[in-house]
């Protein structure tokens, strides 16, 4: 059975809006593929938009939305990270931040409001992102001697594999990034000519 390794994301940053009673939701919709990414961006927004009353956001991250969060920053529970959450799921996302800034007008929206203008400000931002199509894959380091760089390289070249990080010395290293359908092909192929796996 074949691996299913590829999801959909977004390829950079959208924003939407919301107005409701005075209030003003904007959301702005990230790629991202990290926890300490997600960390950033908000601590960024959370000092931009410092005069603002609340900070929501939600995330899903990598092929199967694993590791995900929901957070309400201080509106009512389930009130705004999960209709944020919600959104993104209903678009079939993940690698995805959405953080919507709230400015409050003076005028309670009530829950159902709440929820409706975190909705809508994050559907706002996602029907503008423009969606790419990402592989899932893992990064290896691989050493070998030099006399197998050729074989190495056809490797590389013939499953057309990303790399990063080359050195080519006495004993070279190389990164490179295998798509998780490949995987155990990658894996044989390495066996066979002989490259460490690091």
């Amino acid at each position: 059975m074949a691996t299913k390794d590829t999801y959909k994301s977004i390829a950079e940053t959208a924003e939407g809006l919301f107005k409701d009673n005075g209030s003003r939701f904007i959301a702005f919709a990230y790629p991202v593929e990290s926890e300490a990414e997600v960390k950033e961006i908000v601590q960024k927004l959370k000092k931009e938009y410092h005069d603002a009353r609340h900070h929501c956001y939600a995330y899903r991250i990598g092929l199967d939305g694993e590791p995900w969060r929901a957070n309400d920053d201080g509106e009512p529970s389930g009130s705004a990270g999960r209709p944020i959450l919600g959104q993104i799921d209903s678009a079939g996302l993940s690698d995805v931040l959405v953080a919507v800034v709230r400015y409050f007008g003076g005028i309670k929206l009530g829950i159902p409001g709440l929820i409706r203008a975190y909705k809508t400000s994050t559907a706002d931002a996602l029907a503008s992102a423009r969606v790419v199509e990402k592989v899932a894959g893992r990064w290896y380091s691989l050493r070998f001697p030099y006399d197998v760089l050729p074989a190495v390289m056809k490797l590389a070249k013939d499953m057309d594999l990303p790399q990063r990080n080359q050195s080519f010395l006495a004993e070279c290293t190389l990164d490179v990034r295998v798509r998780l359908s490949a995987e155990r092909d990658f894996l044989e192929r390495t066996k066979k000519i002989g490259i460490f796996i690091g």
